[in-house]
């Protein structure tokens, strides 16, 4: 009766189904493993987010330092003045909840402690009346501030995904990156930068604020796991389920071309 499963067309399918347990299951994990790095950043997140604010440059010591991803969103302070000479704006960048495409605004903190610069992003603004123009920008305050924001990370075209290309306009970049404002300015910038939340005393009237970053959203990837684990288990169903149905086919069609014999007779 199940003679047919030795045929040429049931062992290619069964070896497909062989190759896709396999790949399910692995799929499955490549899924439960994007949960478990989603889980984590966000648990980094939030702890950051509430760690009591701790000076900038206690983080970053030094020109050329790199942000760890343990620092990376830690809540930060500095105090100094405002480098507007030396402002500059970031290309292509989402409005904050929105999705319209402008500039962040980023100006160096002059350290009242002279220990070197910090790149602070102000926030974003619209584009200008094209693509060439520096687009308006709300002056920063003068005198001495204190800020108080998220430590970022340099941006580079490996974390980011932006390609940087030169020959845009003047002040004008596709990244945020410490290096690159450095050998620009020629001052001593800090590894990394600071997204501003809060200034004190107020300013009024500045750029868009960023928000904070989203770490209640897990995802679905458990969800996807779930569901390759599902689907691999059903292959074998699916192949029993099969077999079954073609026996009986292959039954009804032995009985159908019995019957005229038997009439005959």
């Amino acid at each position: 009766m199940y003679r047919f499963l030795l045929s040429r067309r049931w062992a290619i399918i069964t070896l497909i189904a062989l190759l896709l347990i396999p790949a399910m299951i692995r799929l499955g994990f490549w899924q439960l493993h994007r949960h478990e790095a989603r889980v984590a950043r966000n648990e980094l997140i939030a702890s950051s987010l509430t760690a009591p604010p701790v000076a900038f440059d206690s983080l970053s010591p030094a020109p050329g330092f790199a942000v760890p991803t343990g620092l990376t969103w830690r809540t930060v302070t500095a105090s100094g003045h405002y480098d507007p000479a030396h402002e500059f704006v970031v290309r292509g960048r989402t409005e904050p909840g929105g999705s319209s495409i402008g500039y962040f605004v980023v100006t160096p903190l002059q350290l009242a402690d002279g220990h070197g610069e910090v790149l602070v992003n102000r926030g974003w603004v619209e584009s200008g009346a094209d693509a060439t123009s520096y687009p308006p920008v709300p002056a920063p305050p003068a005198g001495e501030v204190t800020v108080t924001g998220r430590m970022r990370a340099d941006e580079t075209t490996a974390s980011s995904g932006i390609r940087d290309r030169g020959g845009l306009p003047d002040r004008q970049y596709k990244l945020i990156n410490s290096h690159q404002q450095a050998e620009a300015s020629g001052a001593s910038v800090l590894g990394g930068y600071l997204e501003l939340v809060s200034t004190r005393p107020d300013p009024g009237t500045g750029p868009e604020p960023l928000a904070e970053p989203d770490h209640s959203d897990i995802g679905p990837h458990m969800a996807y796991a779930v569901q390759w684990w599902l689907f691999c288990a059903l292959v074998p169903v699916g192949l029993v389920v099969l077999a079954r149905r073609e026996a009986k086919d292959n039954a009804e069609q032995a009985r159908t071309a019995a019957e005229p014999e038997l009439v005959e007779a």
